[in-house]
């Protein structure tokens, strides 16, 4: 009888000693537990910073007694009790580092799960650590270190896009596009909201390392997937005219019409597009006159103008088909500024041109021509009028509306209302 209750003496105190082993494991656990639930409520904060400090005085003698600190608990508690402590530090970097080693551990030994709910309540205080510090550096202009603590925040995360998100900014923030480039990458086959963005920001990195031929690339394959996004289709139309690839553009344009022939900004887009290949010519145009100089004569001129011809009425001509566009955009949407704007300028340039072509060509011998092609001129503006004023009423703050209708005064002779039309102007571009 005595060897059997010595016996039951031992197990007794065997079982003692391990209950106490455990109990620092077990009362962290209950503590945390309890702070989570009160930090939920702004009347129990007192109550719940107070169960957090004590959770952290167990879990340290837990992590040193030899018999609870291999626990994948004792890790996972650790993990999340320190990130907790570190999201409350402003200088939690050391809280943090405690914090990111038990995850790591944890997470190695936590085969079976057990200890998930603790892992996952770790990782999303480390990473919310590091997107404060990221915002904070950011906000400083701190471009190098906003990229390294985004992206450590992405580490926990990786599917998270607007850890995606911010670690590309930064980095564009901060000159490293490669690095930018592959995150806003990773952003393209998901559903962040803000990919149309994205697509162009990718064009303009592209366009910031000389590389036209990707800036290009994501300029369209945005627009195939957002076609109503004005900026895209404006990004493709100008990179496609630096390129040599307008015509191709010009065929996407009439395509999507072709679907869609109640969209306004195709047609707008259709009509810049034309306006574009206008001007080029023009660039032409104004290098032939640039290189005659102030020397052509009466002999010389005919092979001037054999020269010029030709390349006004190809101006002409796109100008026209210019024309055609921006007026089937305001026959859906008579209050669209932009094809209004643009209408007004693309009948008003070759009116102008005509108007030069008068004054600088025909001499004097030539007065029946001359006031023929006057009073050509005059129609011409005329017909833009109406554009050019409904430019000005939609968009009175616009400068280069403004701008177009003085022209037009100019050309008409009315000095009163060009002079008016330039104090505008004026009072405009010095606020």
């Amino acid at each position: 009888m005595k060897i059997k209750f010595l016996i039951a003496g031992l197990l007794g105190m065997a079982s003692t000693v391990a209950f106490a082993q455990k109990y620092e494991v077990t009362n962290a656990k209950e503590t945390f537990d309890a702070y989570l639930t009160l930090n939920k409520v702004a009347a129990t904060y007192n109550e719940a910073d107070k169960k957090l400090r004590e959770s952290r005085v167990s879990i340290d003698k837990a992590a040193v007694n030899t018999k609870t600190a291999q626990l994948p608990q004792t890790y996972a508690l650790k993990a999340a009790i320190y990130a907790t402590f570190a999201l409350r530090d402003s200088a939690g970097a050391k809280l943090y580092s405690t914090s990111e080693e038990a995850l790591k551990k944890a997470q190695e030994l936590d085969a079976a799960g057990e200890n998930k709910a603790l892992i996952s309540e770790a990782k999303t205080a480390l990473a919310q650590f590091q997107l404060n510090k990221g915002i904070k550096d950011f906000q400083a202009k701190n471009f190098d270190e906003a990229y390294k603590a985004f992206n450590n925040y992405q580490t926990f995360f990786p599917e998270d896009t607007t850890a995606m998100y911010y670690t590309g900014l930064a980095a564009v923030q901060g000159k490293n596009f490669p690095a930018a480039l592959t995150n806003y990458n990773k952003l393209l086959p998901t559903k962040f909201s803000k990919r149309e963005t994205i697509y162009l920001d990718m064009s303009t990195i592209a366009l910031e390392q000389k590389d036209t031929v990707s800036a290009l690339k994501y300029a369209t394959e945005g627009v195939e997937k957002f076609p109503s996004n004005s900026d895209l289709r404006r990004r493709e139309i100008e990179i496609s005219l630096q390129t040599g690839k307008a015509q191709e553009v010009v065929g996407k344009i009439q395509a999507a019409i072709a679907n869609d022939p109640k969209n306004k900004t195709l047609y707008y887009y259709a009509g810049l597009t034309y306006t574009s290949f206008g001007n080029n010519t023009g660039e032409e145009i104004y290098n032939l006159k640039k290189n005659a100089g102030k020397d052509l004569k009466e002999s010389t001129l005919p092979a001037f103008l054999a020269k010029l011809t030709p390349l006004q009425a190809k101006k002409d001509d796109y100008m026209a088909k210019a024309v055609e566009m921006y007026k089937k955009a305001i026959e859906i949407d008579p209050n669209y500024f932009e094809a209004n704007l643009n209408l007004g300028y693309s009948l008003l340039s070759p009116g102008i041109d005509t108007y030069n072509y008068a004054n600088n060509y025909l001499p004097a011998s030539k007065q029946k021509e001359y006031n023929a092609t006057m009073a050509k001129s005059t129609t011409m503006v005329e017909n833009a009028k109406p554009y050019l004023l409904k430019a000005t009423e939609l968009k009175p703050t616009s400068v280069d509306a403004l701008r177009n209708l003085k022209n037009y005064y100019l050309v008409t002779k009315n000095v009163t209302e060009a002079n008016a039309t330039q104090q505008k102007i004026d009072a405009l571009t010095k606020k």
